[in-house]
């Protein structure tokens, strides 16, 4: 330890920036950090550094969805499949759709939905 800290005022709660909360906090997250050390080397509790991780934390922006957009079915997948192959889709209450073969696209959502919209109903 080659710090000395020399405490004059009455007040002996030491004050740390935001920065070195930030530093202190960053060194936590990194792969194969050891809290105990990292307390060790700032001078305070392990408690400390969880709480100021915590109050970091908080302080961020809350996380947000990104919009998502789903494609329509692309026929030519559909179309690649062989005369010989088979689909199985299962929905919930046992109910099982096996479609063989290359089905159309739009008879296959019309089924599935319909199957959806039935299962929906119970």
């Amino acid at each position: 330890m080659n710090r000395i800290e020399v405490i004059t005022s009455v007040e002996r709660r030491r004050r740390w920036s935001r920065a070195e909360k930030e530093r202190w906090v960053g060194a936590l997250e990194e792969p194969g950090a050891v809290a105990a050390e990292i307390a060790r080397a700032a001078g305070v509790d392990r408690s400390l550094l969880y709480r100021w991780r915590q109050q970091l934390a908080a302080s961020r922006e809350a996380p947000c969805f990104v919009p998502v957009a789903i494609a329509d079915a692309a026929p030519e997948r559909v179309a690649e499949l062989s005369p010989s192959s088979a689909i199985t889709i299962e929905f919930s209450g046992g109910v099982r759709l096996k479609v063989e073969g290359a089905p159309d696209v739009g008879t296959l959502t019309r089924v599935i939905d319909a199957l959806s919209r039935a299962e929906r109903r119970r």
